[in-house]
């Protein structure tokens, strides 16, 4: 803990976004939980959704890992779980609301496949991003970008090598509200949607964190709450609607 809240005093201090991934480090257990409306009316929840723990084992680092979500259909298609992904972030230059209040991080996620009846990847991935982020007093915008690429070619011939591109706008209201829109795009390259894209508009509001020591201003332990819901603005679109439940335990 001593070890996090040195390294977090160097950056901002901003609320982890809904999808979008933050571009600072942080250490948290998390759990998401979505559901997602299909253009038939079929509703898909993820239990779970990134069930991770994120650390920070030393500085500019940090390292995560999720356990496979729970997959659920309420369609003719076989439940079962998801992937599980490893990810791991470095913080090339940052600074706080003192020395430039900006961030700017590299991270490599990998995904295992191991999804059961087809809820997953076909094959190991990997996915190198670049986030950078800027705030203006209470006001920050961050926005990454990266490519998914398969290890496979069943994974490569039916999901291509899509890049995904995120930006999340947050306004801080008080000590503890962040709303938020974020915009959460996908331009698919090769694969069975090829030269299609899909975008989200998500707006959303971030509650925390809520301290579990309030009057010690150096504990660390607290919680967070965010809710939002993705709304399709593309013409293309595998889902619509789809709400998204984040809880977070903060050590």
């Amino acid at each position: 803990m001593a070890r996090a809240s040195a390294t977090q005093s160097q950056q901002p201090v901003w609320a982890v976004p809904l999808v979008t991934t933050t571009t600072g480090l942080i250490q948290v257990a998390r759990a998401d939980f979505f559901r997602q409306i299909a253009p038939a009316r079929t509703i898909t929840w993820n239990l779970g959704g990134s069930k991770t723990l994120n650390v920070v084992p030393w500085a500019k680092t940090e390292l995560a890992f999720s356990l496979p979500p729970i997959i659920e259909h309420n369609s003719t298609a076989k439940d079962g779980a998801g992937d599980m992904t490893f990810l791991g972030k470095y913080r090339i230059a940052t600074g706080n609301a003192k020395t430039g209040n900006y961030n700017v991080s590299a991270w490599l996620l990998a995904t295992v496949p191991t999804g059961s009846y087809k809820n997953g990847a076909a094959d190991l991935t990997f996915a190198p991003n670049l986030g950078v982020g800027k705030g203006f007093g209470n006001f920050d915008v961050q926005s990454t970008a990266g490519a998914t690429l398969p290890a496979g070619t069943t994974a490569l011939n039916a999901a291509g090598r899509p890049i995904a591109w995120n930006t999340v706008a947050q306004y801080r209201v008080g000590k503890i509200f962040w709303p938020e829109v974020e915009s959460n795009a996908t331009f698919f390259k090769g694969g069975s949607n090829d030269e299609k894209t899909q975008e989200f508009v998500t707006p959303g509001l971030i509650v925390g964190k809520c301290a579990l020591h309030p009057s010690e201003p150096k504990s660390r332990p607290g919680f967070a709450l965010g809710v939002g819901m993705q709304i399709a603005t593309s013409h293309f679109h595998t889902y619509n609607h789809g709400l998204v439940i984040s809880t977070r335990w903060i050590f």
